[in-house]
C-alpha cells in the first residue's frame, strides 16, 4: 500500500490533504509541514491497563493515592501533596528559565527515599548533567542517566533498570522509528507521549516531561500535549528578577490555583517559603502611588506592592500602560474614576506595575489600583502600614472578595495595622486580629478614608 501525505501543523495539529500558506485552524502563517500517514501501531492499540469490561462505579474501590513527596513544598504544593503513580507531569517554560535544574532537583530527593530514577536527557550529555548536578549539590548514586532520543531504546532501558520514576528531557526530541516524519513534529510528539501514556498507567510509573515553548509563550503543540497528560505546569519568571513562580494549568490530582514561589540562586533554586516579605523587601516608605494589595494564589495569600505614577502627557493621546495586571482593566478603572470620583485624568499619563515581576489576574486588586493612582496623581502617600482589597464595579461600588480572613491574617502576620476592604467584607472573626478594619462601600469612600 503506497504511504499516504498529509500536510500538519506544527502549531494545532490540524491537517491537511495539501499545503496552505496559513492554518485555517489557528491562524498561523508558514506552519504546515508534510509528515507522511503509517497504519496505526501495535503499541498505539494496546490500552492503559483498565477494567476488562464496564463495571458499576459502586464496585470501583477508591483508596487514598500515595503521593511520593520531592523534597521541595513549593513543588509539591502545586501538584496538589506530591508526585501521583502513573501521572504524566508537563513541565513547560522559557529557554533557561530553570526547569531542568528545577527536576533535577526533585527527582534526586525521590531517588535517595523511594528508589532509582531514569533521566533520559535527549539534548545534554551525561556530562553536561554531572556539572549541573555537582554545582546543584543534587548528587545521588539511585539516579541514573541515559542519553538517548530513540523510544524504543528508552523502554528497553526502562525494562532493565525498572526505576520508580522516568523523566523526559525534553519530549520534542525523543523519536520512534514507527513515524517518518523529523522529531518534534505533531505525529512524533503525539505518538511518543502515546506510548508513554499506555507504559505510565499499566506500570504505575510516574513521569516528568519537559516540553519546549513557542515564541508565545506557549508549549509546543499544546493541542497534543496538554490534552494527553495529567498536569501542566508552566516555570515562570521575567529577565533580570531572580523570582520564578511555578504555575498548574491543569491537574488531575489536584487544584489549578496554587503557585509555588522559588529564588534562582548560584546553587539552584531555592524555595521561598514567604513570598509576601520577599516582594516587599525594597518597599519605599511614604511615596505617592505606592500601595500593597491582597491577591488569593489558591489558599495562599499573597501580598504585592503596586505601583502607579501618572504624569502629564506631552503627547495629544494620554499612555495607558499596565505590567503585571489586565490593561484593558486599569482602562476600565481609570474610567470609574473620572466618573465616579471625579479624578481628572484625560490629559494624564498613566503606568501601573506589579512589583516582583509576578502577574496578578485576579479582581481583588481593582480598589489597590485605584488608590495607587489617585494616591499618586493628589501627590498623596497611602499609609505604608495599610492592606487594600476588594473589587470595583461599574457603579463605583467596592464589592465584596473571598476569603477576606486568610488575607486579613496574613496582613496581620506581616505587621500591617490597618486594612481597607469592602464593606461587605466585614464579620466579627476579624476582629480576632491585631489590625484595625476599615469598610468601604464606594470608590470615593475609600479615597477620602486613605488620602487624608
Amino acid at each position: 500500500m503506497k504511504p499516504k501525505t498529509i500536510f500538519a501543523c506544527q502549531t494545532c495539529g490540524h491537517q491537511s490533504p495539501k499545503w496552505l500558506g496559513r492554518c485555517p485552524d489557528c491562524g498561523q502563517w508558514n506552519s504546515l509541514v508534510e509528515e507522511r500517514i503509517v497504519p496505526t501501531t501495535t503499541s498505539s492499540r494496546r490500552g492503559t491497563g483498565g477494567s476488562e469490561r464496564p463495571i458499576s462505579l459502586l464496585e470501583v474501590t477508591s483508596s487514598q493515592v500515595d503521593r511520593a513527596s520531592t523534597g521541595m513544598e513549593e513543588l509539591d504544593r502545586v501538584l496538589g501533596g506530591g508526585v501521583v503513580p502513573g501521572s504524566l507531569i508537563l513541565i513547560g517554560g522559557d529557554p533557561g528559565i530553570g526547569k531542568s535544574t528545577l527536576v533535577l532537583q526533585a527527582v534526586s530527593v525521590i531517588s535517595r527515599v523511594h528508589g532509582p530514577v531514569l533521566y533520559v536527557s535527549g539534548e545534554e550529555s551525561p556530562q553536561q548533567i554531572r556539572l549541573r548536578a555537582d554545582r546543584l549539590g543534587v548528587l545521588a548514586p539511585d539516579l541514573l542517566l541515559l542519553a538517548e532520543t530513540s523510544l524504543p531504546e528508552i523502554t528497553k532501558a526502562l525494562g532493565e533498570v525498572r526505576p520508580r520514576l522516568l523523566v523526559i528531557d525534553s519530549i520534542q526530541t525523543i523519536f520512534t522509528p514507527e513515524i517518518s516524519s523529523a522529531p518534534g513534529s505533531i505525529s512524533q510528539v503525539r505518538e511518543v507521549a502515546g506510548q508513554l501514556m499506555v507504559h505510565a498507567k499499566r506500570h504505575h510509573l510516574p513521569v516528568f516531561l519537559v516540553g519546549h515553548v513557542t515564541k508565545d509563550g506557549a508549549i509546543a503543540g499544546p493541542r497534543v500535549l496538554e490534552h494527553i497528560v495529567d498536569t501542566v505546569l508552566y516555570f515562570e519568571g521575567e529577565k533580570g528578577q531572580p523570582f520564578r513562580i511555578l504555575r498548574a494549568v491543569k491537574n488531575r490530582f489536584g487544584s489549578t490555583n496554587e503557585i509555588g514561589v522559588f529564588e534562582m540562586k548560584t546553587a539552584g533554586l531555592q524555595e521561598v517559603v514567604n513570598p509576601s516579605e520577599i516582594f516587599m523587601a525594597e518597599r519605599p516608605l511614604d511615596v505617592p502611588g505606592s500601595v500593597v494589595v491582597s491577591s488569593l494564589e489558591g489558599t495562599r495569600p499573597l501580598l504585592v506592592e503596586l505601583q502607579a505614577l501618572v504624569s502629564p502627557t506631552v503627547f495629544g493621546m494620554p499612555r495607558r500602560t499596565a505590567i503585571g495586571v489586565d490593561p484593558n482593566r486599569v482602562s476600565l478603572l481609570l474610567a470609574i474614576l473620572e466618573k465616579r470620583a471625579g479624578l481628572r485624568l484625560t490629559g494624564q499619563d498613566v503606568y501601573v506595575n506589579v512589583v516582583g515581576g509576578i502577574t496578578i489576574e485576579e479582581p481583588a486588586v481593582d480598589l489597590g489600583v485605584c488608590l495607587a493612582v489617585a494616591s499618586s496623581h493628589r501627590e498623596i502617600p497611602i499609609d505604608s502600614r495599610t492592606l487594600v482589597f476588594g473589587e470595583v464595579g461599574l457603579a463605583g461600588e467596592i464589592r465584596a472578595v473571598s476569603q477576606a480572613e486568610v488575607r486579613v491574617k496574613e496582613a496581620a502576620k506581616l505587621g500591617f495595622s490597618r486594612c481597607v476592604l469592602p464593606e461587605r467584607c466585614q464579620s466579627p472573626a476579624l476582629s480576632a486580629y491585631p489590625i484595625e478594619i476599615l469598610g468601604v462601600a464606594t470608590v470615593g469612600e475609600a479615597l477620602e478614608a486613605v488620602l487624608q
